[in-house]
């Protein structure tokens, strides 16, 4: 008994093989904006979706959110560098944060309690330089106080030794 060749059983699929992270859902599954990572395809890749209709991307390249830079005004400002928003004075309250992007919206709204670079830009989806730059300007835009930690401060003996010992009971 012969075996027909490869395939010649199998029914001719008359679609064209799409990966899977290439399909646009159906019309009325939308994914709600934020429902998935950005790029991940559909609607959220930055372009017109796939089935040829002008969707508006519900993202935006990170080059346009810094307008193409890519190092910010403040070079202290690291992965660990601790942020607050500006607590805004009745007889001074600032700059308005109403005319500002979302995504500074965003990180002023985060800031509200002290919190890392590192951790804005993973709790936002933003790339880790685009945030840097960004909270950059809102420092400069009086929005953000930046602490910078101390690294020319000398390391206390006691509190090293302190620590040390804490390894120590742990392990």
């Amino acid at each position: 008994m012969t075996r027909p060749p490869y395939g010649a059983d199998e029914p001719v699929d008359p679609r064209p093989r799409i990966r899977p992270y290439l399909r646009t859902p159906p019309s009325g599954d939308t994914p709600a904006a934020g429902g998935g990572p950005p790029g991940a395809g559909g609607s959220d890749s930055g372009g017109p979706d796939r089935s040829g209709g002008d969707a508006t991307p519900t993202t935006l390249r990170p080059f346009v959110l810094t307008a193409g830079r890519v190092t910010g005004a403040d070079p202290n400002i690291n992965l660990e560098t601790q942020v607050t928003a500006r607590i805004p004075d009745p007889f001074d309250p600032g700059p308005p944060v109403s005319g500002l992007a979302p995504e500074l919206r965003a990180i002023i709204a985060l800031a509200a309690d002290p919190i890392s670079v590192a951790e804005l830009s993973a709790r936002l989806g933003l790339h880790l330089g685009v945030t840097r730059v960004l909270v950059g300007d809102l420092r400069a835009s009086a929005h953000l106080d930046v602490h910078v930690p101390d690294v020319d401060a000398p390391a206390d003996a006691d509190t090293i030794l302190r620590v040390i010992r804490g390894l120590r009971a742990i392990s």
